[in-house]
């Protein structure tokens, strides 16, 4: 059974194409190393939540937009394998040495999946 790694990440708007730009050059990396899709998605239709939601959790500030997004691998073992290797690849470092984006809030996991229905 497919393996999903989840990432929820604030971006300031003003670094939308950056970021667009960095997940097209990233994504294929990914796929090289076992990946079978990498989805990215930027926010637009967030409501604020009572006790929690997307932007708080991430702890966005203003100017910020959420970009969701995940990585569907084979298994769980095909990802373990493959993260370091990807994480050492030279071309995964950005050209100009800044992300576009606030790492140290970025929020990621593991899943195992439960359901996968599909019309």
């Amino acid at each position: 059974m497919a393996y999903m790694e989840g990432f929820v990440i604030p971006v300031p708007r003003g670094n939308k194409e950056a970021y667009r730009a960095l997940a097209a050059k990233a994504a294929p990396i990914f796929i090289e190393y076992g990946a079978t899709r990498v989805v990215e998605c930027w926010a637009d239709d967030i409501k604020p939540g009572k006790i929690n939601d997307f932007r708080t959790a991430v702890i966005a500030e203003e100017g910020e937009e959420v970009v969701f997004s995940w990585i569907e691998w084979p298994s769980r073992e095909i990802r373990d394998a493959a993260h370091d290797k990807i994480m050492a690849d030279e071309r995964m470092q950005p050209e100009d040495g800044d992300m576009p984006f606030a790492g140290a809030r970025l929020i990621y996991g593991g899943f195992s999946v439960l359901v996968d229905e599909r019309a």
